[in-house]
């Protein structure tokens, strides 16, 4: 790995690509003499200069370097992965009071969601740094009005506001039960409607089970054919 330098000059935390991060002054320092000249240089140069600094999801994602499986960060120095701007979305009825919007017999299609059975394709690590959650009237049940349904904030769902999402990776908590009233987002200008920010965001690794769980205390006043539109924003690793 630390011979793998192409690739990585675009990112901060270089280290944790090369698996440097982590270790203590002589650990570094005995992994650079084994180097030899011309490497020792190029890694020096290339951790010394930080370039300019990342923003948004994509700085989050760099901080999360260290996380990366060994197969993801090699594909990240080689130059053969690379990130990008990514939402995860998918979009379920509201025909119960426990909704679930990624379930492992889900295929991918246009417009309903992005991914297979609720899980990342192999080589890529996704960052969520917020979580969109949406709900329209579809005309009726068929796949063309669900996908030609508007979908719009909370605010006119109130049952749906007043209930709870949670986030899952692996059965570990990413956004433990919430209220749902923190995608109400009107009159917010600094983000999107229907959007939640994460305070602390979480990485969700290729081929692992996603949960996310809509329960709502009620079904008084859902429109028949309302449908929920669930969305994960952050960065992404891929080819």
């Amino acid at each position: 790995m630390l011979g793998l330098l192409e690739g990585i000059e675009e990112y901060n935390n270089q280290g944790a690509l090369l698996g440097l991060e982590g270790m203590d002054d002589g650990e570094l320092l005995g992994a650079l003499r084994r180097m030899n000249p011309i490497q020792r240089m190029k890694t020096l140069t290339k951790l010394t200069n930080t370039g300019s600094a990342s923003k948004g999801s994509r700085a989050e994602m760099e901080k999360f370097f260290g996380e990366l499986p060994a197969h993801i960060k090699e594909g990240l120095v080689k130059g053969e992965l690379r990130l990008a701007d990514s939402t995860i979305y998918s979009i379920k009825p509201v025909n119960s009071k426990t909704i679930k919007l990624f379930e492992t017999q889900d295929d991918k299609e246009i417009g309903l969601r992005n991914i297979s059975n609720a899980k990342l394709p192999k080589n890529q690590a996704f960052l969520v740094s917020g979580v969109f959650l949406l709900a329209g009237t579809s005309a009726d049940g068929t796949k063309d009005k669900i996908i030609a349904t508007e979908f719009k904030g909370l605010e006119n769902f109130n049952t749906i506001a007043n209930g709870e999402f949670s986030l899952k990776s692996n059965k570990k908590q990413i956004v433990p039960e919430t209220g749902n009233v923190v995608f109400k987002t009107t009159g917010n200008k600094n983000v999107p409607v229907g959007y939640y920010k994460l305070a602390n965001p979480r990485l969700i690794q290729d081929d692992i089970l996603i949960e996310m769980t809509i329960e709502l205390g009620s079904m008084e006043g859902i429109p028949a054919n309302t449908y929920i539109y669930a969305g994960l924003h952050g960065t992404i690793t891929t080819p």
